[in-house]
């Protein structure tokens, strides 16, 4: 079934203060034409800047996810992108009057609310989803933090928080259907920190829109009367509104699910994952899951997102364990026979890693003259075969790969360790190093059934055809 994108039928909007800098901002969510995305508007700059809510655009993960380009920022970005998210709306405008959405009650449910009264209207568009067919994995082993998208025809994920905390514990959550569940189970969930943060997070000058009714402060430290009245002037509170509580929770305040920490750390994860730019359709699972963990996976996801991309443009044809054949090759390489030394990609992570596959036969035009009665590849061949092997990584899909051609700038560290014979198969990796502008360098090296038996550091840059 072809699934449309949506927008809002009318606009709408939400004022309050911000969660972070403590600034009244009024925040109006507009319809928007397909294909737009979601595109945060700063009407309370000169030239009202433009800030499209895509993953190139994060300038910040302290405390919550802010995106900018220049000067202008959008901070805590992330509740406002979960409501969308949630309700599957692919295009809207969102106008605000300051530097960051109201927080209202901590949660996404008063945006969810006020975009389901604006009206959903489908568009004469299809949904553009990115189909995870792959495992794609994130690993922090420093903080303990994976997050992993599995393959699914739909969207499912599940996160599980463990603070190493007896005032929190251990908790898990998972959200099934989007349809059925995120308004009612995920979007009314708060944002909530530990008491014994709380005092820190105002020294750096954030929580500056902070209150008792706006998050959920769990209690893990006790305090005396000095040390309440010292915490209540250090947030602007009055100390006498400030109680310990019985239930683990600052004020006695009710969570709103038992494992509410764990749903909002989901809630949050839909926002970042709305930088994307585009649905997905995976299963997620994240242990431990935080801003900044969001982001590095959602960065991941674009790469993935991108070599799709690219795989489309020139791989007509899906074949399995093929990323890129013969025939795409020399859509993307300019090389043609005899010169043309590698014939299928199939591994390619976005300006990361590649493997190429090159079969040697004894019909190579070069074991004519080299060594004729003791045929042995010419290692400059092998050189140039990691070298258009790396040529594939550097035209990424960002160039007009028609008009762009690879230019090598310097060959380092080559090692030839075994020689290469007619029959074998020659395994190029490349690994890509560093990358500046149009200039990159990247490892490669060379195996036959499992042995190296070639090795080169390679430098390498991108140029027009007309330069």
């Amino acid at each position: 079934m072809l699934i449309h994108q949506r927008t809002l039928q009318n606009e709408i909007s939400l004022t309050g203060i911000g969660l972070h800098t403590g600034r009244e901002c009024t925040i109006t969510f507009k319809p928007a034409p397909v294909n737009t995305g979601y595109i945060f508007v700063r009407n309370d700059i000169d030239d009202c800047p433009e800030i499209p809510a895509l993953i190139d655009h994060v300038v910040d993960v302290l405390r919550g996810t802010t995106i900018g380009i220049g000067e202008a920022r959008v901070h805590t970005t992330e509740h406002v992108l979960a409501a969308l998210f949630g309700l599957q709306i692919d295009n809207c405008r969102i106008e605000l009057s300051g530097p960051e959405p109201p927080v209202l009650d901590g949660s996404a449910h008063p945006f969810a609310e006020a975009l389901l009264s604006a009206g959903i209207a489908e568009q004469d568009e299809p949904k553009n989803y990115l189909v995870i067919d792959e495992t794609i994995e994130y690993h922090d082993a420093e903080k303990g933090v994976d997050i992993v998208a599995l393959p699914l025809d739909g969207f499912r994920a599940t996160v599980m928080v463990d603070y190493k905390n007896p005032a929190l514990g251990s908790q898990h959550s998972g959200l099934f259907d989007l349809d059925k569940e995120f308004l009612r189970e995920f979007s009314p969930c708060r944002t909530f920190c530990f008491l014994s943060e709380v005092e820190a997070l105002a020294n750096q000058g954030i929580i500056k829109g902070g209150d008792i009714d706006n998050a959920i402060v769990i209690v893990d430290k006790q305090l005396d009367e000095t040390q309440i009245q010292a915490l209540a002037d250090k947030v602007g509170v009055d100390a006498s509104h400030l109680v310990l509580g019985q239930n683990g929770i600052l004020n006695n305040r009710e969570l709103r699910f038992t494992n509410e920490p764990a749903r909002h750390k989901l809630l949050d994860m839909l926002g970042d994952l709305a930088l994307l730019g585009m649905p997905v359709k995976a299963q997620i699972l994240a242990a431990r899951p935080g801003h900044a963990s969001n982001v590095e996976f959602v960065k991941q996801l674009k790469k993935y997102a991108d070599r799709n991309k690219l795989a489309r443009q020139f791989q007509h044809e899906k074949k399995a364990g093929v990323i890129f054949d013969i025939n795409a090759i020399m859509k993307i390489l300019p090389h043609r026979y005899p010169f043309l030394l590698i014939d299928k990609i199939v591994e390619f992570k976005l300006d990361e890693k590649i493997v190429a596959i090159k079969n040697v036969t004894m019909n190579e035009p070069f074991f004519q003259g080299h060594f004729p009665g003791n045929p042995v590849m010419p290692g400059v061949l092998i050189i140039e075969a990691m070298a258009q092997t790396g040529g594939i990584i550097m035209l990424n899909g960002n160039e007009n790969i028609q008009e762009s051609v690879v230019f090598f700038m310097g060959i380092d560290k080559a090692r030839f360790r075994k020689p290469v014979l007619p029959g074998d198969t020659l395994v190029i990796e490349a690994i890509m190093t560093n990358k500046r502008r149009s200039v990159c360098q990247f490892d490669a090296k060379a195996y036959v059934r499992g042995e190296l038996v070639c090795e080169a550091s390679l430098m390498a840059t991108v140029m027009s055809k007309k330069s």
